[in-house]
C-alpha cells in the first residue's frame, strides 16, 4: 500500500501551475518584481526584533533611508502595523541608472504581539535607520504571580 504524501502532492501542483504559466508565456522568472525587496516578500519590510521585559514588548524595525515623518506606526488590539515610503534616487535619469539594488517604494509589515498593549501609551524612536518602539501590556494582559499557600 502507497503511504500518501501531502508534500508531494503540493510540489506536483506547483509544477502544474509553473507549466500552466508558462504556456501561457508568463515565466515565474520574466514577470516583474512584486515584492519590495528582492527575493523577500512585500510583507517582510522592515525586518524587525520582538522582544518582552514582561511589563512592555520592544519592538526594533529596521529601516534605514526612511524619513521619520514617512512612517506610519498603528497598533490595534495586539496587532502593529508599521508603514511607510522609502524614497528611490531622484537625481538620476532612470536612462542612466545601470544597476538598483536599494529597495525603494512603499512598505507595510503587520506583527502579531503576544498580547493586547496599551495603544495610548506606545512610544516611537527613529535613530541611524532603527525604528524603536515601546509597546506597554495592558494592564490584564500583565504576568501575575500567585503565591501558593502549603495546607
Amino acid at each position: 500500500m502507497a503511504v500518501w504524501d501531502p508534500f508531494r502532492e503540493m510540489e506536483t501542483l506547483r509544477r502544474e501551475i509553473d507549466r500552466a504559466f508558462e504556456a501561457a508565456g508568463a515565466s515565474p522568472s520574466r514577470t516583474s518584481r512584486q515584492a519590495f525587496l528582492p527575493a523577500r516578500g512585500a510583507r517582510q519590510y522592515p525586518l524587525v526584533n520582538l522582544y518582552d521585559d514582561g511589563e512592555s514588548f520592544h519592538v526594533e524595525a529596521l529601516a534605514p533611508g526612511v524619513q521619520p515623518g514617512d512612517i506610519d506606526v498603528t497598533v490595534v488590539g495586539n496587532k502593529l502595523t508599521i508603514a511607510g515610503q522609502k524614497p528611490g534616487p531622484t537625481d538620476v535619469a532612470p536612462e542612466r541608472l545601470h544597476r538598483s539594488e536599494r529597495a525603494a517604494g512603499r512598505f507595510m509589515r503587520t506583527v502579531e504581539l503576544p498580547s493586547d498593549v496599551d495603544q495610548t501609551k506606545v512610544t516611537a524612536d527613529y535613530r541611524h535607520g532603527l525604528l524603536a518602539l515601546t509597546l506597554p501590556r495592558v494592564e490584564s494582559a500583565k504576568p501575575r504571580r500567585i503565591n501558593v499557600h502549603a495546607s
